[in-house]
């Protein structure tokens, strides 16, 4: 199984217009949700949301901040839904099932990705060129990843491709995929091996994963995993035992979206949605 990559573009300056801003369509007839776990990111979060492309919609997924982040997200009109569970995975997997869209992403909210290049991704999982598109971050200027997270980050790479046959580069947060799919490969790691445990299984599940060069800018404060030796830790233990899973079996058809009646907070009208199943389906995690 091979992954495809294509070149990356230039990465943009804080205030500039997300790359290819004058050339590129951001009118995608398709609802896309665009999933972003926070844990205390409110210097990053306004210039973030600034680049969720128009018609999308924005899911900030509260997981404990103590900086305002959720309230910065609803003003800048975000849907925003707490998760109490400490871990990355919990966040990200709130986030999954509280959303609504058919399409649905995923986005660092530390100001080291742009939103706006996963237009590309959703065409691409849209027209049934792939199953999954993830960004392979291409750093932009000193800093952007440390030398210690990028070998660690390869070595990752090399036991995925023994483990799954599946050549990737990096297995970078920028992703895309269809909601229905994601629920059905039932998902269960709720720390740090999230992103890595959704490639496995997608891979396990024949699914076709493309990888597509993305610029990786310097993130704004302190990485909660590479920037601490106990993040670090933790993280590779997590990956270590995903990697470790036997090939799961899935069902042919995705599951069907969960029933709930909880409403996540937003910065905008309310929507009825799936928050309360987060909360009840996510495991206990460490914080990020």
């Amino acid at each position: 199984m091979r992954a495809v990559t294509t070149p990356s573009s230039p990465s943009p300056a804080p205030d500039d217009p997300p790359p290819g801003a004058a050339d590129v369509d951001f009118n995608v007839d398709v609802n896309v949700d665009v999933v972003l776990p926070c844990l205390n990111e409110a210097e990053a979060l306004p210039w973030v949301l600034r680049r969720i492309p128009p018609g999308w919609r924005a899911v900030v997924v509260d997981n404990g901040s103590t900086d305002g982040s959720a309230e910065i997200a609803a003003a800048h009109g975000a849907t925003v839904v707490r998760e109490a569970r400490r871990g990355f995975g919990a966040a990200c997997h709130a986030g999954l099932v509280a959303a609504t869209a058919d399409i649905v992403c995923f986005c660092d909210c530390d100001a080291s990705l742009d939103p706006s290049l996963l237009v590309p991704f959703v065409r691409e999982v849209r027209a049934g060129g792939a199953d999954l598109v993830l960004g392979r971050r291409r750093p932009q200027g000193p800093g952007a990843w440390p030398a210690h997270a990028r070998a660690g980050n390869l070595a990752l790479s090399r036991m995925l491709r023994r483990r799954t046959g599946l050549r990737l580069r990096d297995l970078g947060p920028l992703r895309a995929a269809r909601r229905e799919a994601l629920l059905g490969l039932g998902l269960t790691d709720r720390r740090s091996g999230y992103p890595l445990q959704m490639v496995v299984r997608a891979a396990d599940a024949g699914w076709r994963v493309a990888e597509h060069d993305v610029p990786y800018l310097p993130r704004t404060g302190v990485s909660k995993v590479t920037g601490t030796w106990r993040g670090t830790w933790q993280a590779v233990h997590d990956m270590r035992r995903v990697l470790a899973e036997p090939p799961a079996r899935h069902a042919a058809e995705p599951a069907p979206a969960p029933e709930t009646g909880h409403t996540p907070e937003t910065g905008h009208v309310p929507e009825t949605g799936h928050a309360a199943e987060a909360g009840r389906t996510a495991q206990e995690g460490t914080s990020r």
